[in-house]
Parts: C-alpha cells; structure tokens; sequence
C-alpha cells in the first residue's frame, strides 16, 4: 500500500473506532484486493483494501450482450471488478441464510475499505495438509451448498445488488481464455479464426443443454482457499466462506465442481464421488431431489468449462500478469478437464480438444512457460 493509500487507510480505521490498530499484511493472489490483519486491545479483525478504480468495471444491471462485449472481459463474464458493495451485500445474505460470511464492522465502499470479521488462520488448504480428516470438511462444505440449494436464487443480494444470471454470454467467455491465452502459450501461435469459431460454437451447444430452470446461489469460487475450518460453531456454519463478491445465479453443479476439482489441490476420484453422492442425498432430504443422470451430465459439462476457463486465466496470469507460478497447476486442471470431457455429451468437444491442442501438447507447459 502506497503512501497515499497507507494515510487513507489509517484515517478509514480512526474513523472506525480502531485508531491504535496494528496493521500486518497478508499474502496476496490473482486479484487487485489487498487483505490486512488488525489488532486493537486484544481484538482483531481484517482490513480489505480494494481500490475502486484497479479493475474494469462491472456490467450494467441492463447491458445487452453486445454492450458488455463492448466494456471488456469483466463485464462480459459478469465480475464484480472492484465493487465493495456487491462483496457487503453477498456476505449478508449468506449470513441470513445461516452460513459463515465475515460480518461487516464498518465500510467506505467509496474509496474501496471494508473493515470485516477475521475467520483466523484454518483455511481448508492449511488444515487438509495437517491431517484433519477430508471427509469431515468436505461434507460440511457440501453442508453449505445445499444450504444454499434449499431454495431458488434471489433476484437481488440487497435493494442496490442484483444477482446477475450465469448466462450463455458469461460461460463463452470464460470458455473463450483458452483461445485466447491458452493456446498461444502451449502452441506458440495465436488460434486461428476457425479454431476460435468452431471452439465456441461447439462449447454454446454443450452449455444450452443445461441452462437451469430454477437457478440456484452460486459462489464461483468456491474450493479450499476460500473455505475456512470453524470447528467452534455448528452444521453448515462451519465453513466460513470469503471471495464470493463474483456470485451469481446459475446451475446446482458449479460449487460443487468447483470444490471437487479444486486446481490448486488434489482432491481423489473416490472423495469426490462420495461428496457427490452425498450432495445427492442432502438435496432429497431437503425435498429437492434431483435426477442422478441429469445431474451428472450437467455436473461434467459445467467441470469442463470451468477447467476451460481456468487453464486460460492462468496463462492469461502468466502471459500477461508476469506471474508464471500458476502454470504448475495446469497439469492438474488438464486432468480434470480431461476426465470432464470423457462424458457422452462432450464428445464433439473432447474431438475438438484432441485436435487442435493434442496431449502431448497439453501437458508440454512448463511452469516458466516455455515447451518441453
């Protein structure tokens, strides 16, 4: 943080009660939002700063396609950008339906600080490493899904925040970072236009065929880095959830794949079966049953276009951002996506895959970036 910054930050805390705090940083990842850890006479709490000018802005309420294509990636995916008030209205309902989101001290979504509940240090990613049993975390955060599942989305997060639709629109463009980033880097040419076009085309047909009839709350981000351990509380309230300023409205498999296959860990073939299962069963308890084959068809096509996406942002990190760390992961998202795409109702995609970025290809991403 900047000088400048670092004065506006101080005052934001004064003004907040917290005059005396101490001010630690934490580590940073991907985004532009900084995250600071204050104490004040034995109390703590977490200080985010995210500047409210670092990102393109969202879209519009009323934007058409064509004009969020026109402002840029964040619009056309649906991202809050750096928007404080969509992340405050998101954490509120979560806590109104019962789960953990930070509670909300004080706020200045005008120049971009919230000051919040700290959740401590037990990230899902910190404790699975320290042999606290898998099975017991995991389903308590498929607990927190179908919390969520119970009911239909709401239109609104608060009367200022819409909760925008996961539409068409958002999916190819995700789908299209792999065009666009990803196979620059492991081809080391640009696609061409047929590969682009006919990449997404085939991806529009596969994502038409589960677009839901009730959409549900989905967290977007929702994987052991963003979950935390709170053993002292109860059921579903365990998980406390951050990073969910994204969310949208959109089908009843994404959080669950995006916790199953998780591209920074390792989560087994046969847990991840077990928390299906048990996502299925909690969902008929709750008098939402849901067809097996329907949703395991939707469940594998929604795993591959968000391992699509992922394998392109983190090239775009890497190409672009300067920030070739995440290319280690790729090998574990090709996994994913290679298993995703193993389904019936991707086999015009898994063809397509095969083609124009073969295995050997796929796989010959060095973590520096360069071929094997």
């Amino acid at each position: 943080m900047n000088h400048e910054r670092g004065e506006a930050a101080h005052a934001f805390l004064a003004q907040a009660g917290w005059e005396n705090a101490k001010v630690a940083a934490l580590p940073g990842d991907a985004s532009t939002r900084h995250y600071y850890r204050v104490r004040q006479n034995g109390h703590g709490a977490m200080l985010m700063d995210q500047p409210q000018n670092s990102e393109a802005p969202p879209s519009p309420p009323t934007a058409t396609p064509e004009e969020r294509q026109a402002l840029g990636y964040n619009a056309t995916a649906r991202l809050a950008g750096a928007d404080c008030e969509r992340f405050i209205a998101t954490a509120n309902f979560l806590r109104s339906r019962g789960l953990a989101a930070p509670e909300i001290y004080a706020e200045d979504t005008a120049q971009g600080f919230v000051l919040l509940e700290d959740f401590g240090d037990d990230l899902y990613a910190d404790v699975l490493g320290k042999g606290v049993d898998e099975d017991v975390l995991y389903r308590a955060a498929i607990d927190a899904i179908a919390r969520l599942h119970a009911d239909p989305a709401p239109p609104r997060l608060s009367p200022a925040a819409a909760l925008y639709d996961y539409d068409l629109t958002a999916c190819l463009a995700e789908t299209g970072l792999m065009t666009e980033w990803y196979m620059p880097l492991a081809l080391g040419r640009p696609a061409s236009a047929d590969e682009e076009s006919e990449h997404r085309e085939l991806w529009r047909e596969a994502l038409e065929t589960i677009r839901p009839p009730e959409p549900v709350f989905v967290h977007r981000d929702y994987h052991a880095q963003n979950l935390f351990w709170l053993p002292q509380r109860e059921g579903a309230a365990r998980v406390g959830m951050i990073d969910f300023q994204d969310a949208l409205a959109g089908n009843r498999s994404y959080d669950v794949i995006s916790l199953l296959e998780d591209a920074r860990r390792d989560v087994s073939p046969e847990l991840a079966a077990a928390m299906k299962a048990h996502y299925l069963a909690t969902m008929k308890d709750q008098g939402r049953a849901l067809d097996r084959e329907v949703w395991t068809a939707e469940a594998a096509i929604t795993a591959a276009q968000r391992n699509a996406k992922i394998a392109g942002i983190f090239a775009r990190l890497a190409s672009r951002d300067g920030k070739p760390r995440y290319l280690a992961h790729l090998p574990r998202v090709w996994n994913y996506l290679e298993g995703d795409l193993a389904h019936p109702a991707l086999a015009n995609l898994r063809s397509w895959y095969d083609r124009a970025i073969p295995c050997e290809v796929r796989h010959g991403v060095k973590h520096e970036g360069a071929m094997a």
